[in-house]
């Protein structure tokens, strides 16, 4: 007699979330870093996308994860997309007076902290394709500099972690690009690089 579990095992047939959560993640980066290089003043431009895009897509990318047995892509997108909420909140709470603003030294232990779990996310990249960790390093990079610019208060270093943030950002988006068009061409069109086994 075959195992009753067997009979009722489905292939799973649902979509890929991880484009949907590299574009929330990639689209947003770039807006909030091209603020970060000084080319505009932060806005509700970027808290909309931050709350909506970069937060909430990603964690519905991240739960969408969860259920196709993928626990790097559940962790990534989830932490990532409360990532962008809590600094929403960041920025949200203090004008609403609910709480008091963070000072820099706080923000910076809040972005090292961040760059601490992304480097430890990016060990893992090492498994998977090359534009990965591309995204994973270059975020490392993003948040330490940001950190180290809010401990020093030093603005050119902030400007620098703009532009290397805009890099971040673009790796994640051409990821998600990626992914889209090489399975509805059935073909690699833009190369992620390779797995190692």
């Amino acid at each position: 007699m075959s195992n009753p579990i067997t009979l009722f095992q489905q292939t799973d047939t649902t979509s890929n979330p991880a484009p949907l959560g590299l574009l929330g993640f990639g689209m947003t980066t770039v807006l909030l870093n091209i603020h970060n290089a000084g080319f505009y003043p932060l806005s509700s431009m970027i808290v909309g996308m931050g709350v909506f895009y970069g937060g909430m897509a990603q964690v519905f990318a991240g739960i969408f994860e969860w259920k196709k047995n993928n626990t790097f892509g559940t962790t990534a997108f989830l932490s990532y997309g409360l990532f962008w909420l809590t600094l929403c909140a960041l920025w949200v709470f203090p004008k609403m007076e609910w709480v008091a603003a963070p000072d820099k030294n706080a923000v910076a232990w809040y972005l090292f902290m961040w760059g601490l779990f992304t480097c430890c996310m990016f060990i893992g990249t090492l498994k998977l394709n090359r534009a990965l960790q591309v995204v994973f390093l270059t975020l490392t990079i993003l948040f330490w500099l940001l950190a180290i610019g809010d401990w020093t208060g030093n603005a050119a270093i902030t400007k620098l972690a703009g532009w290397e943030g805009i890099v971040c950002g673009l790796s994640a988006i051409y990821a998600a690009i990626a992914q889209v068009l090489n399975e509805v061409y059935g073909k690699v069109v833009l190369p992620l690089g390779p797995v190692k086994k």
